[in-house]
Formats: structure tokens, C-alpha cells, sequence
């Protein structure tokens, strides 16, 4: 089976292809890869992607002829659509005319919405599930609704991007005038309420009208956290593999609501995050409408996310189409680092001194 894999200079692109390397048994896979980046790695990795291309970014007038010529050269049969950039322009295209290869990917007006904090925000905003927030514009000099709003300390970010871009708890006016100052690149910025508690992870695959698989994860600590004011990098280094029926209960009312505000087909693969306040009270801090980091985690552990997805769009009909949340043995964690392969292993063989 040949696949397209986008994007594979970043970590969620290449957790999935290891993903399937390493953990599905569903078919024998050749990967061809692409990416924006001469330097990416993964472009020269031979142990991955049996090709590998450097490609226009989306959005550029030659991606969709060059993303074409790759698709009819290798006689590819399906691609696992990552970056979110490319998740639109995908998204975009499959209703506006044919995609040059099968994909799942989500309704185009949803995944316009939930790339967009401060959309997604606004639309849950009555719900209670959203903490407290307010749109800060860079260039308006006036920050006073978000402190008379929230207080200090709170949590600022883009509101579009990955990676925690934008992300720091900001303690007084000075710091925040300092980092809207010194990150030029973001355009626009969300303060919410700061939320000690969990971060978690719930990822849903949803398939024409119906959800089929769920799992949740906790990201305790990241990867490179010194070199990130806010020690969020979006990549996870220490994280947990849960059972949590209510989590997951909660993310797919979330889901509900934001399907029927862009009266969306449920389908497509999403990971809403939560966070928690004090009280242990979870508030949707956003959704992504693609894999996370550490899917492979979720593979090693028994979440083969990645084979599902490969198989549905295959229309496998050994496929079993009856819901199933993902449970996995109790105290799992998953610990990753740059350039080396995750592990997982039980919380008790953790050292003392960690």
C-alpha cells in the first residue's frame, strides 16, 4: 500500500509513520514523504519514507501540481494529511473538486473554525466549557479588558499555530507589553484564565456520521521545556496514557457542538485538549483536526489510531465499526526526548530521584 505522508519534517507526521512501521500488521506500507524544508530530516531518512520530495508550501500556485505529478508517479492510493496548513487546503479542495488521492479529513468550515483559537473560543464561549478569555491585538496598545477580565496571573497564546506558540503566564503589564514586543510573527493573541491543573489529551476518529474510536493521554512535562518561557514546546516528553470515560465523554459533547455549528459531517480525526483549574474542573483549551506528537505512544500502548485511519479509508471490511474507547494497563506513561525512540513503560519503575 502506498501512502503519502505530508508534512514529515515535524513530529506528528513521522510518530505516525512509525506508527504504522512499527505496530499495524493491516497491510505492507511504502511511504512517500514530503515537506516545505530542505533541511528537514526526514527528508534523508531511508528507514521511513521509501521517497521523499521537497514540495511548495500550500497556498504556493505549484503545491497541487507537484502534490498531483507525486501522487500519479508513485501510484499512490491514500495520503495522511498532518501540518495544518495542509489539512485546509486539502480540506478545501475535496469540496470544491476530486483529491488526487483518498484522504480522511474533516468539513472544511470546521477545521477553518478550530485552527483558530479565538473562533473556537468564541463559539463555545456559552457553554461553560471555555475558560474565561479575551482577544488581544497586538497592535491596539490597550490591554486593559483582559486584566479587568482575567486578572492576574493569565495564560496568553496565539491564536493560530502549534507548538505553544505565543504560549507564557503573564504576571503583570510588563511582561505582557515585553512578549507581544519581542514575538512580532503573531498576529494575534488569546488571554484566558490560567489553569494549574491536568493537561489532557482526547482523541476521537469519527467516520461518516459516527464515532468509532477514542482514547486520552496526559502531557505532564515537554520536550526542550528550558528553552520556552511558558515550558510548553508542544512536544511532549513525559506524558500518561489514561482511562477516562468522562473525558471522553465531555470531548465528544464538545464535538457535538462545534459539528452542528458548522454544520459539519461528524468525520475526520480530532485531539481536544483540556485543562484543569484548581478544582480539577476541565476547560477545552483547543482542538486539533489532526494526530498529536506521540501517536506513536498511543500505538505502543494499543491505540492504533494510525492503522484505523489507514483502514477505514481503505474501506476494510473487517473493520470493526462498533464504538470502542481504547483502554490501556494502569499507571502506562510514555517518555520521549529529541532524537531518540519513546518508551513506555509502568509509573512505578520510574526512579526515585525523578
Amino acid at each position: 500500500m502506498k501512502i503519502l505522508i505530508n508534512g514529515i519534517g515535524g513530529p506528528t507526521p513521522r510518530s505516525i509513520t512509525r506508527a504504522l512501521r512499527w505496530y499495524s500488521r493491516y497491510r505492507q506500507y511504502e511511504f512517500i514523504g514530503t515537506d516545505i524544508n530542505p533541511y528537514a530530516r526526514d527528508l534523508y531518512d531511508s528507514t521511513l519514507y521509501n521517497k521523499t520530495y521537497l514540495v511548495p508550501p500550500a497556498g504556493h500556485p505549484d503545491y497541487w501540481p507537484e502534490i498531483e505529478r507525486i501522487v500519479e508517479a508513485h501510484k499512490i492510493e491514500m495520503a495522511l494529511v498532518q501540518p495544518e496548513l495542509e489539512v485546509l487546503a486539502w480540506a478545501k479542495r475535496a469540496e470544491e473538486s476530486a483529491l488526487p488521492c483518498k484522504a480522511l479529513l474533516p468539513n472544511y468550515t470546521l477545521a477553518q473554525q478550530l485552527t483558530d483559537k479565538g473562533i473556537m473560543t468564541n463559539i463555545l464561549k456559552d457553554t461553560g466549557w471555555v475558560p474565561p478569555s479575551v482577544i488581544i491585538e497586538p497592535d491596539s496598545n490597550n490591554f486593559q479588558e483582559a486584566v479587568e477580565t482575567l486578572g492576574y496571573p493569565f495564560w496568553i497564546r496565539a491564536t493560530s499555530g502549534s507548538s505553544g506558540l505565543g504560549s507564557l503566564k503573564v504576571e503583570n503589564e510588563a511582561a505582557l507589553r515585553n512578549w507581544i514586543h519581542i514575538n512580532p510573527e503573531v498576529k494575534q493573541f488569546i488571554g484566558s484564565q490560567y489553569l494549574p491543573g491536568r493537561n489532557l489529551a482526547c482523541k476521537l476518529l469519527y467516520f461518516e456520521g459516527k464515532l468509532l474510536r477514542t482514547a486520552c493521554a496526559e502531557r505532564v512535562n515537554y520536550i526542550m521545556s528550558k528553552v520556552a518561557p511558558s515550558g510548553i514546546t508542544g512536544n511532549t516528553s513525559f506524558g500518561r496514557l489514561l482511562n477516562e470515560p468522562d473525558l471522553v465523554d465531555m470531548a465528544s459533547q464538545v464535538m457535538d457542538r462545534l459539528f452542528a455549528y458548522a454544520e459539519a459531517p461528524k468525520h475526520g480525526f480530532f485531539t481536544v485538549d483540556f485543562k484543569e483549574d484548581g478544582d480539577g474542573k476541565l476547560y477545552v483549551t483547543e482542538v486539533n483536526v489532526r494526530h498529536v506528537a506521540f501517536s506513536v505512544c498511543f500505538a505502543a500502548g494499543g491505540a492504533t489510531f494510525a492503522e484505523d485511519t489507514v483502514r477505514l479509508i481503505d474501506k476494510d471490511d473487517s473493520f470493526d465499526q462498533k464504538y470502542w474507547m481504547y483502554t490501556f494497563e494502569k499507571d502506562l506513561i510514555f517518555l520521549r526526548d529529541v532524537d531518540a525512540q519513546p518508551l513506555l513503560l509502568r509509573e512505578d519503575q520510574l526512579l526515585q530521584t525523578v
